[in-house]
């Protein structure tokens, strides 16, 4: 990243030891928004609440993401989310929505979930109340309807603070996404290089 790591101190010690017990590895993200560990919690905690009590699917919400996250060109989210929706469908699907294609394998409310997400990534000023019709129209309530919008906007700001600044995918998610994943994921930042190995 752009940015030094900050000096560890209880706090920042906390949250990479969130990362260490989840995923067995502090996320290069994790030590950009340790500089501001209050602020990382409770970003976290608000699109936690988000999840908790929406009525959109795991799945629905992985192609949500994996919509913005391509029309943002951010490929730190699109591995971490694109290996999410490989697991709930399959990796053909997850690689087409990253590659903003629309796979055959989508219900009509992922189609609209998808088609929806990004468009409020690339002109939110030009939706129109037709736009959100179509939405209804798939099925989707009211409620649900601005849960998506909040989703894809969370997903944008978070994106956008570890794009910004530099922060590379960690090369465990790299490697943790199927190859039709990694394949497709040609924008954004590279992905960190995993450690060389010493001979022994």
């Amino acid at each position: 990243m752009f940015l030094d790591e900050p000096r560890e101190d209880p706090a920042v010690a906390a949250l990479y030891r969130g990362d260490l017990d989840e995923d067995g590895f502090v996320m290069n993200l994790t030590r950009l928004w340790a500089w501001r560990p209050d602020v990382a919690r409770a970003f976290g905690e608000l699109r936690q609440a988000l999840g908790a009590h929406t009525t959109l699917t795991p799945r629905e919400r992985a192609v949500i993401v994996c919509a913005t996250v391509s029309s943002l060109g951010d490929s730190y989210c699109a591995l971490a989310w694109g290996r999410r929706l490989a697991e709930d469908s399959d990796a053909g699907t997850a690689a087409a929505v990253l590659g903003s294609g629309e796979p055959e394998a989508l219900t009509a409310r992922e189609k609209a979930l998808a088609a929806w997400a990004r468009q409020v990534v690339r002109s939110p000023n030009a939706t129109k109340a037709s736009d959100v019709e179509h939405l209804r129209a798939a099925g989707l309530s009211e409620r649900e309807v601005f849960e998506a919008t909040a989703l894809a906007a969370f997903r944008v700001a978070f994106s956008t603070v570890n794009d910004a600044l530099g922060a590379r995918p960690d090369w465990q998610l790299a490697a943790a996404a199927p190859e039709p994943v990694r394949a497709v994921v040609s924008y954004g930042r590279e992905p960190a290089s995993a450690p060389e190995v010493a001979p022994e």
